[in-house]
């Protein structure tokens, strides 16, 4: 795929960054293409710029500024002295899976028993409803009085209220959009609702993952209770969750899953180990990246392919022979649900590529009734890739077509099917990713309604995928340092992206060559192509380009094989003139680290 590329004096810079970028370059001791990256991030002084690269536990917010957090703690302690049986209910995503093994562990660890239930996506659907509460109601071990939600909740006004019938106070610990009427929430007539978009809500951060807000409360419970800091033994689980769900890597969401990976790392419990294994990732090298791509999938296919509680009995597993005995059984859901989502990707893309009218369709929409519920999600975000459309993926479950939406970068899917609202039967989720249930009959009136929706709401400009570049440097520049430096603006994720770099006057040196069994890979080796730094260069002080005296770096595009030849003149010579878009990375193998720029386009 080729890109726009946006330079950074496209969308950075104001008058007084200069002054910040200096203060900075100064202050800190990094080159100035890194600072004005720190300005573009929110980074401006000596002690936001410490703040960012040394994260502190301390700079957490108050549970309590949440919303009815003093009311749910008041009702889950009263619950504990008086031994009400408490069910914690959560989702069958990461986000849902981790929120209710980590409640479950931290009850645990108080003395305290808790049921927990995690509905079937098939039988039950997404989030609390009616067929789920009956079947807490029939465990074993009696009914419960008091119902947590952890992920889901919001949005179950009739669900909430039949929970209540039945004897049951609901507390919901969500993080999803709520219902709104005349552009007002609707709230289920719970007993605590603790999420921070739900409206009347001042908790400072608007970008928690349901075990994010499953993680404030239990800092507040342990608050409550005088346990110090046993909340913290519980980041793990938010830094799975915050890195699969996707969330804004900003302020408080950056020290959670900075500390979270940081455990992750030193000191995994038996079913993370697992999990890591498994993936045949390596412990000490998790990032945000090798959760997203490594271990999500396998948490997640527990539920897309059967019971997702099999990933909370993973997570919550005492011991490694238990732990390994589960992660096993998702190693092998997660290969059967590959090659499902794999046939279900080809088959959805011959269609696509025989009805697309590019002039006219802003939006892809399909209904298959043989496609598995359980890689619907997955299969609408490869196509979002494929085809840079946002797209709605369904099959029919009991009569019903029922699916996933994905989206492109500035258009807003779950506004987009909120004015379509009359058309579907339910729906809910996110900006960039949403559930919703049509009836089959109506999917044609659907995909023609949202498509002049999507007409109206996406621009041309939109449709052309961008690559947002952070800076422009000389090749030069590239130091043990700088690599250092970058390094330490993890963890990834939105908001917070591995920085990327843009360079002119590149030499190709060697002789390029294509990589990889099934996609081609296009591997070769760069230098500056200019004898010095260009004076546009500034250098951190005392530091030397690892570069100097000719030595290259090795280069890496991956998928771009096809486009060997543009890496050469029309006489067959290696081009000194390329233009690059890269990030950096640290390739290990056997042992040896060696710097290596990931490239994600050229011209």
């Amino acid at each position: 795929m080729r890109y726009r590329w946006r330079l950074p004096e496209a969308h950075q810079g104001r008058p007084e960054d200069d002054e910040y970028a200096r203060e900075l370059t100064r202050s800190i001791h990094v080159p100035e293409s890194i600072a004005r990256i720190l300005i573009a991030r929110g980074v401006h002084t000596f002690d936001e710029a410490r703040d960012y690269f040394r994260p502190q536990l301390d700079r957490l917010y108050d549970p309590f500024l949440m919303d009815d957090m003093a009311r749910a703690t008041e009702r889950i302690e009263r619950a504990i002295r008086e031994g009400e049986r408490i069910t914690i209910y959560g989702d069958y995503d990461v986000d849902g899976t981790t929120s209710t093994a980590m409640l479950t562990l931290f009850f645990e660890s108080i003395g305290v028993h808790v049921a927990y239930h995690v509905p079937d996506r098939f039988r039950e659907g997404y989030g609390l409803s009616i067929a789920g509460i009956d079947r807490c109601f029939a465990a074993e071990g009696g009914s419960p009085s008091l119902i947590l939600t952890i992920d889901c909740g919001i949005t179950a006004i009739d669900a909430v209220a039949y929970a209540q019938s039945r004897g049951a106070d609901v507390i919901i610990c969500d993080h999803h959009e709520p219902l709104r009427q005349n552009g007002e929430p609707v709230l289920p007539e719970a007993y605590a609702i603790l999420n921070p978009i739900k409206g009347r809500c001042e908790y400072p951060n608007k970008h928690l993952c349901g075990c994010g807000v499953g993680f404030k409360l239990i800092q507040a419970l342990s608050k409550q209770f005088d346990l110090a800091d046993r909340a913290y033994d519980f980041l793990d689980f938010v830094a799975l969750a915050s890195s699969a769900d996707i969330v804004s890597l900003q302020g408080e969401n950056r020290i959670l899953t900075s500390f979270g990976l940081k455990q992750i790392n030193e000191r995994a419990r038996p079913g993370i180990r697992a999990l890591v294994r498994a993936a045949q990732l390596r412990l000490g090298k998790i990032s945000t990246s090798q959760v997203v791509f490594g271990l999500a999938p396998r948490i997640n296919a527990a539920g897309r392919l059967g019971d997702a509680a099999r990933a909370v009995q993973l997570l919550t597993a005492k011991t490694d022979d238990e732990a390994q005995h589960h992660a096993a059984e998702l190693e092998f859901e997660n290969s059967n649900r590959r090659k499902i989502d794999e046939d279900a990707f080809f088959e959805a893309c011959g269609v696509v590529d025989e009805v697309l009218n590019r002039s006219h369709d802003r939006i892809i929409v399909l209904h298959n009734s043989t496609w598995h519920a359980g890689v619907i999600g997955i299969v609408a975000s490869r196509l979002v890739e494929r085809y840079h459309l946002p797209v709605v993926l369904l099959t029919t479950i009991d009569g019903v077509a029922k699916g996933s939406a994905r989206s492109i970068m500035g258009f807003d899917i779950h506004s987009a099917i909120k004015r379509c609202e009359d058309k579907v039967m339910t729906f809910g989720g996110h900006k960039y990713a949403a559930g919703v249930s049509i009836a089959v009959d109506r999917v044609a009136e659907f995909r023609t309604a949202i498509n002049a929706v999507a007409t109206e709401m996406i621009s041309d400009d939109m449709l052309e995928p961008e690559l947002r570049i952070d800076a422009t440097i000389d090749l030069f520049e590239l130091n043990p340092k700088f690599f250092a430096i970058t390094r330490q603006f993890q963890p990834f994720g939105p908001d917070n992206m591995r920085p990327l770099f843009h360079a002119r006057n590149v030499e190709v040196t060697g002789v390029p060559r294509i990589v990889g069994k099934t996609t081609p890979h296009l591997k070769f080796q760069v230098r500056s192509s200019s004898d010095t730094p260009s004076n546009a260069v500034s250098l951190a002080p005392n530091v030397t380009p690892f570069i100097l005296g000719g030595a290259s770096i090795e280069a890496i595009a991956f998928g771009l094989g096809e486009r060997i030849a543009e890496l050469r003149t029309p006489d067959g010579r290696p081009r000194r003139d390329l233009e690059m878009v890269f990030v950096l990375e640290e390739n290990e193998f056997n042992g040896r680290v060696t710097p290596q720029l990931v490239v994600r386009d050229f011209m």
